[in-house]
C-alpha cells in the first residue's frame, strides 16, 4: 500500500505554506490532490518531488509560466533539454538587466544621499532630488 500524505505533511517536508501548496494545485503546477472519504487531500512521494522541484523553481526566481514549462518538459524525460536551456539563459539574462537596473539605482541613491548636508527640510538636497527625479522606464 502506497504512503499517502496530508496537505501539512507536505508543506511541511517541502517547507511550504499548506495555502501555497493549494495555490500551486489551484494554478496546476501540482496535481489536482486525491481526497479521502472525509474530503481531505492527499499526496505522493511524486507530489513532494514536484513541490520541491516549484520551490527550487521560485527560489532561483523562476516566473509560474517558467516553471510550467520546466515541469512539462520534466515530465517527458525523452525530450531535449534544449528548451530547458533556453529558459534558463533567459531569465539569467533578465536577472542581469535587473541587476543592472539596480546597480543604476544604487549608484542614483549614494549619490543623494551623500549630498545632505543637514540642515531644513525644505533646503534638503535629499527631497529635493527624489521630488525632482524622473522615473526610469520599467522594462
Amino acid at each position: 500500500m502506497i504512503k499517502r500524505l496530508a496537505i501539512g505533511d507536505l508543506a511541511r517536508q517541502t517547507g511550504t505554506k499548506v495555502n501555497t501548496v493549494r495555490f500551486y494545485e489551484d494554478i496546476g503546477l501540482l496535481p489536482r490532490a486525491a481526497r479521502t472519504a472525509s474530503g481531505r487531500r492527499t499526496y505522493r512521494a511524486s507530489d513532494v518531488r514536484r513541490l520541491a522541484f516549484v520551490r527550487q523553481g521560485r527560489r532561483l526566481g523562476f516566473s509560474v509560466e517558467e516553471i510550467r514549462s520546466l515541469l512539462a518538459l520534466a515530465d517527458e524525460p525523452e525530450r531535449d533539454c534544449a528548451e530547458a536551456a533556453a529558459i534558463a539563459r533567459q531569465h539569467l539574462r533578465d536577472i542581469e538587466m535587473r541587476i543592472a537596473r539596480l546597480e543604476t539605482l544604487r549608484d542614483a541613491l549614494a549619490d543623494v544621499a551623500v549630498s545632505c548636508e543637514g540642515g531644513r527640510a525644505r533646503d534638503c538636497r535629499v527631497i529635493e532630488a527624489i521630488a525632482g527625479a524622473e522615473l526610469p522606464a520599467e522594462a
